[in-house]
């Protein structure tokens, strides 16, 4: 069995469900939105996120969801599909998991309002329900995506990024949307228990582990839908060239830099950095860091009493370092 298939077992009821829920919250009376929501529907990528609302629900509160936990996993992934949308238009990007994005078929001008409908879709679902907690989650998340893709667009341009800059780039950028599902899944059955806090460090534990797993495949040899050194191309500084950068000698730091100032674009000095930086350490130290975020996130889970749901969030966090793409 597919490890995600093995994930999902103990809330196969509940996916199912919550797909019929999606589709309906997704409805309008244009023939054209309901064409393209359609499409996007159909081309949905593992459904992580739904998974952690389900499984973090069913695991704080003795296998209990209510209409709130399938409204807070509607919201989450109507506001993650809204980013990936308007992520396509910004990066000028075709495809998305395999077929052509929204943008590719539609322009931008449409894409754009697309994520503008879901966004307010997602909103709107939950100030009908008076869910103003899970709002109140949904909306930190969303600014603070914002905030961490600014913040990275602001260090790419002077290259000046520290360890420390790095970490608060993904949390905001990638964690917490992760660490929103997750205190989204306890707040839908337990609102204002502890379990809401806990559950929402718990997701952003795994989100710092998953992103700096995306920048590791950056340096793989294996295919995984990116080419290798597109982040160098684009100025990215990821954990393995950052940890290199600080530990090189002046004249190695100043090629690192030249090279991905001045020469991002040139193939073979991008597979002369990428050699660099492993040859340096910077996978291993990488690797190294996302393995502590892992066994913290392991840790937080302790605490709650054996279940299938929490066999499952332990898979969800070990499958998020395994993954082969």
């Amino acid at each position: 069995m597919k490890i995600v298939e093995q994930i999902k077992q103990p809330i196969a009821y509940e996916m199912e469900l919550f797909e019929q829920k999606f589709q309906l919250s997704m409805a309008s009376k244009v023939a054209l939105l309901n064409r393209i929501t359609h499409y996007i529907v159909n081309r949905k990528g593992k459904q992580m996120r739904p998974m952690f609302v389900f499984l973090v629900s069913k695991m704080v509160s003795n296998g209990e969801v209510s209409d709130r936990t399938y409204r807070g996993a509607s919201v989450i992934e109507l506001i993650h599909t809204a980013t990936l949308v308007h992520d396509d238009v910004v990066d000028d990007s075709n495809m998305r998991r395999g077929f052509f994005s929204v943008n590719a078929l539609w322009k931008n001008k449409i894409a754009v309002l697309i994520g503008d409908y879901l966004l307010s879709k997602g909103l709107l679902l939950s100030i009908d329900n008076n869910d103003f907690d899970l709002l109140k989650i949904i909306s930190i998340a969303v600014r603070e995506m914002s905030e961490g893709e600014l913040l990275q667009i602001e260090k790419a341009r002077k290259l000046d990024i520290t360890e420390d800059i790095y970490y608060e780039i993904i949390r905001q950028k990638t964690a917490t949307l992760i660490a929103a599902c997750c205190s989204l899944g306890a707040a839908s059955v337990k609102p204002e228990s502890t379990d809401v806090e806990v559950m929402r460090k718990f997701g952003e534990l795994i989100g710092m582990a998953f992103q700096i797993k995306d920048d590791l495949f950056d340096y793989g040899d294996t295919q995984i839908g990116k080419p290798t050194g597109i982040d160098i191309k684009e100025q990215k500084m990821t954990l393995p060239l950052i940890y290199v950068l600080n530990q090189a000698s002046k004249k190695d730091k100043n090629w690192l830099i030249n090279s991905i100032k001045n020469h991002n674009k040139d193939t073979k000095r991008v597979k002369e950095v990428i050699a660099f930086v492993k040859n340096n350490g910077g996978l291993d130290y990488a690797i190294n860091k996302m393995k502590q975020f892992q066994t913290e996130a392991l840790q937080i889970l302790q605490n709650y009493p054996e279940s299938d749901y929490k066999n499952s969030l332990k898979l969800m966090v070990n499958y998020v370092i395994e993954r082969k793409k």
